[in-house]
């Protein structure tokens, strides 16, 4: 059984106030809250031990070296992964995702095509455009149904020979919605595509194994788990990294330089250029110890219970619509109420200490899907609790007595 108070105590932020209110923090989607021992082992690694990592010689540098790739290792377990090589740090999902679709404007070619969903973020949408519009590759839209789920009869018509890569996110940022990715991996594979799965919303809050799920490459960021920012993941089968072509140049992804031509280092270095996020990277390992201590299960049992008491307490209020009403939905939770703009409704309840995201969240083709401007979002991390929820409910029915 979690103690939710021990945990929330382990979060200094959580004792500040907001224009004279308790800080209650419902905007975990888009980054979540640090616990005291990843502030520390930030500021341990600047006080104690901080050097470049790999080729260095000196204490500090074997130091540094030995506790950042400790953090390779402990996500290679985190996630299920047969090698630790397999895991490439970036700077977050969104730089993963580029990293990937970068190399394949190289490798696809007119006639080919890449699949990808009305639910993507624009992390994941962005790229493949551009990567087809270089490539001459042919974009292909998975469309949505009005309860917020993929529509697979749409996908299996989409799918054919031509495909070369489907890019589909494991969990909706804005919707929440788990999408059917085991599905997608198998039936792709079966037509020789590769899969690419956006898990920037869903390694937090779903336990991974990248054996058995069988993504060719899987993202995620640290930021949304409970670890530092400017730190990301790129997860990728050895056979799929090793066909794409180099991202970067310079200091650490090489093997031997010359003015005749360069070899590139094997993975993972191939692909990590220059000094990368050491600070973060080392603290990113603390926050997964932090996660697996507590235990992932134990997590995401405990964010649903405040899932489905939000829910029901939120259509208690009169003219309130949720998005994303899909049957297998994890924390997050998108509405509008009937004649007010998602915007207002974030600012007032700001006044009274409630943090919620407003917006169109990176996903317009969504709000473009059901005609909305944008929507009022609450999503859920381990520290919240079904009290911060009833004063969150409370903020918003006064935020619609002023509005109405």
């Amino acid at each position: 059984m979690l103690n939710i108070k021990e945990i929330r105590a382990q979060f200094p932020i959580l004792n500040r106030k907001v224009n004279g209110n308790d800080l209650i923090y419902f905007d975990n989607g888009a980054t979540t809250q640090k616990p005291q021992v990843v502030i520390d082992e930030i500021a341990n690694y600047y006080k104690n031990e901080n050097a470049n990592v790999h080729r260095g010689v000196h204490f500090l540098s074997g130091l540094a070296t030995d506790k950042f790739e400790q953090t390779r290792n402990t996500i290679k377990e985190f996630i299920g992964a047969k090698h630790n090589y397999e895991i490439i740090f970036t700077k977050g999902a969104t730089d993963s995702i580029n990293l990937v679709a970068n190399g394949y404007r190289s490798l696809l070619k007119k006639g080919d095509e890449i699949i990808i969903s009305e639910l993507e973020h624009h992390s994941n949408i962005v790229p493949w455009q551009i990567c087809s519009e270089i490539s001459g590759a042919s974009l292909k839209v998975i469309p949505l149904t009005d309860e917020g789920e993929l529509k697979m009869n749409e996908f299996d018509n989409l799918l054919n020979s031509k495909t070369k890569l489907i890019a589909v996110s494991h969990i909706s940022n804005t919707l929440g919605t788990i999408n059917p990715i085991k599905y997608i991996i198998e039936k792709a594979h079966k037509m020789g595509a590769k899969v690419l799965i956006d898990g920037a919303q869903a390694a937090s809050h779903i336990p991974l194994n990248m054996e058995t799920l069988g993504a060719d490459f899987y993202v995620f960021s640290a930021h949304k788990l409970y670890g530092p920012t400017g730190v990301g993941v790129l997860y990728g089968k050895e056979d799929a990294l090793n066909k794409l072509p180099v991202y970067q140049g310079g200091g650490e992804m090489i093997k031997d330089v010359r003015f005749t031509g360069t070899t590139y280092a094997d993975l993972p270095h191939k692909f990590e250029a220059g000094t990368p996020n050491i600070a973060g990277v080392i603290a990113f390992k603390t926050a997964i110890d932090f996660i697996s201590q507590l235990g992932l299960k134990n997590i995401v049992a405990y964010e649903d219970t405040l899932l489905q008491y939000a829910t029901s307490e939120l259509l208690k209020i009169e003219g309130v619509k949720i998005y994303g009403t899909a049957k297998q939905k994890t924390g997050i939770i998108s509405f509008n109420i009937d004649g007010i703009h998602p915007y207002d409704i974030g600012v007032i309840v700001d006044k009274l200490g409630v943090a919620i995201r407003t917006g169109h969240h990176c996903t317009q083709p969504i709000m473009e899907r059901y005609n909305i401007p944008g929507t009022a979002r609450i999503s859920f991390a381990i520290y919240n609790t079904k009290e911060e929820i009833n004063i969150c409910i409370a903020a918003i029915k006064q935020a619609k007595k002023m509005l109405s």
